[in-house]
């Protein structure tokens, strides 16, 4: 599909979210993009007012279960039926976790058992697996927890999936440099997405492994490979900068959580992390000090944990949560709701660089439309921000490149 624009997208639906969701982008030749948004939340899972819901069968209780319900109210009034507390998402989703035993896999699959969307839910790791499926499993929600361990049964796990999680791989530990980091998890990622390229490939792939930067240019790269690759449904998961950057400006200015939107642009490591404060909504003032203490704390996020955690972990819980709720997301555009924005590192071209994390319009095909307002009207600081993170990002993406190429060259 030709690349169209879109001049305005008006949603009237409130905003009723603790915390607002982050914002996709996509494909440089299929994406429409929006230029203008009019909404009173942007990122956030929303409910029409006059849609009841009690349920709290969603990881983010009654306010992602209206959310959830609310595109389906248009349906049932057409029907006559009577729309009511009672109504229940149909749980009809198929979701595998790759990497399920881990510091991120274990809470996020437990995030996506509670999900009123999902109906099978499949836990897939090298070892440890079994146990973390048999606990989960004991939750009272809908889906049907299935566990598989190792290379041999991870083509089962991947059968008829239509959205496969990958927080696979090692955290950066005391001592450990970047390229150690790399180059273990890049070679996790590579053989995981090319068994979802020979299983499902026309499942959403969410890329959680670090560095986010590099490893979703390998995703893209190895299913170019197998002929399957659809950027439109491939996406690095940056939602966790869009969680904290929302997190430290209603602490800054003692606002609400629910009122707080920040989009996060650029990348998902160090400098690449942008929040554009200046687009945050409510619309608030900072001082340069606050703008640049705002930045640089959203771009150590990480770091703030681990130090807290005195070198017993990273940020694993906060990670599994911001990663929840962008599968909600992905769940909710399958399963044909309208109004879904989130924030992620994708194929784009709203900059001279290949990758980009900015808002996008999630659809059942993937990212159907970019939000380019955000990247206008941007801040001296912003702008400058912006040019200062594009050489870092670009040499992450080509080093992911090389890898991938380097790989297939030696196979």
């Amino acid at each position: 599909m030709a690349a169209t624009s879109v001049t305005s997208l008006s949603i009237g639906a409130t905003a009723s979210l603790n915390t607002k969701l982050n914002l996709f982008s996509q494909s440089k030749s299929a994406s429409p993009r929006i230029n203008s948004l009019k909404l009173q939340s942007f990122c956030g899972l929303k409910a029409d007012s006059s849609l009841r819901c009690d349920s709290e069968s969603s990881f983010l209780g009654k306010q992602s279960s209206a959310a959830l319900w609310r595109h389906l109210a248009p349906s049932a009034q057409r029907e006559n039926l009577n729309l009511c507390k009672s109504l229940q998402p149909q749980a009809s989703y198929k979701v595998a976790v790759l990497g399920a035993a881990g510091g991120i896999g274990q809470p996020l699959a437990l995030l996506i058992k509670m999900s009123p969307l999902v109906a099978t839910l499949n836990l897939y790791d090298i070892a440890n697996v079994k146990g973390v499926a048999a606990d989960i499993s004991h939750c009272n929600t809908p889906s049907k927890v299935q566990d598989f361990t190792g290379p041999s049964e991870l083509a089962n796990a991947l059968k008829g999936v239509d959205v496969v999680v990958i927080p696979a791989g090692v955290p950066r530990k005391p001592g450990m440099t970047r390229d150690d980091l790399f180059n273990i998890n890049a070679g996790i990622v590579k053989s995981l997405v090319e068994a979802v390229a020979d299983n499902c490939p026309d499942a959403f792939i969410h890329i959680i492994s670090n560095p986010v930067n590099s490893t979703v240019p390998i995703a893209a790269e190895v299913l170019k490979q197998k002929g399957v690759y659809d950027p439109k449904k491939l996406f690095g998961v940056t939602t966790l900068d869009v969680v904290r950057a929302n997190t430290f400006v209603a602490e800054k200015k003692n606002l609400k959580l629910i009122d707080v939107d920040v989009p996060v642009i650029g990348g998902h490591a160090g400098i690449t992390i942008l929040p554009l404060l200046s687009k945050a909504r409510p619309s608030v003032s900072f001082t340069d000090e606050q703008i640049q203490e705002l930045t640089i704390r959203t771009q150590n996020g990480g770091t703030e944990v681990v130090e807290a955690k005195a070198g017993a972990g990273s940020a694993t819980l906060s990670m599994a949560y911001a990663a929840a709720r962008f599968v909600e997301s992905s769940l909710r555009a399958l399963d044909g709701d309208s109004d879904v924005f989130e924030c992620t590192f994708v194929e784009s071209d709203l900059t001279e660089l290949p990758f980009f994390a900015s808002r996008v319009k999630l659809g059942k095909k993937g990212v159907e439309a970019f939000v380019t307002s955000d990247l206008h009207g941007l801040s001296e600081y912003e702008q400058k921000a912006l040019e200062a993170l594009k050489p870092e990002l670009k040499a992450s993406i080509e080093k992911g490149i090389a890898f991938a190429h380097k790989q297939a060259v030696a196979a």
